[in-house]
């Protein structure tokens, strides 16, 4: 499992990170997720408010991508890894006090992120380059 950096966790607090999966033909998809946020060093969590694409990827799958970038400093980095779903404990407890403080639909799922390896996002000859994992 990839470790969180303080400045990755930082851009992920600061910026509109966008999550990316496919279906089971290999179709891609990619939609910013505005909950998306740091669970602790090794994950990320988001609330599943639609249930719609990304969720039904996400069921088959169970991998994902997310992307978040500084535009300004023109720097970036990938998260991939696997996805647990969390629907009747005290994570999903907490996604919806969440989604209760900030003013947003309850969630059907928290969803769980196992950072498997982070990768640069950065303008340059290293971009696409991976840092861990």
């Amino acid at each position: 499992m990839a470790t969180l950096t303080q400045d990755m966790k930082d851009m992920i607090g600061a910026q509109l990170n966008y999550l990316a999966t496919a279906d089971e033909n290999g179709n891609p998809q990619v939609g910013p997720k505005g909950t998306m946020r740091v669970f602790d060093d090794h994950h990320l969590i988001y609330n599943e408010e639609t249930g719609k694409q990304a969720w039904h990827n996400l069921q088959y799958s169970k991998k994902a991508a997310v992307a978040t970038v500084d535009y300004k400093a023109l720097k970036g980095f990938r998260f991939e890894g696997t996805v647990e779903f969390h629907h009747d404990d005290k994570i999903f407890e907490d996604a919806q006090a969440f989604a209760t403080a900030h003013h947003l639909p309850a969630a059907i799922s928290a969803v769980l992120i196992n950072v498997d390896r982070i990768y640069k996002l950065d303008a340059g000859p290293n971009a696409g380059d991976l840092i861990e994992g």
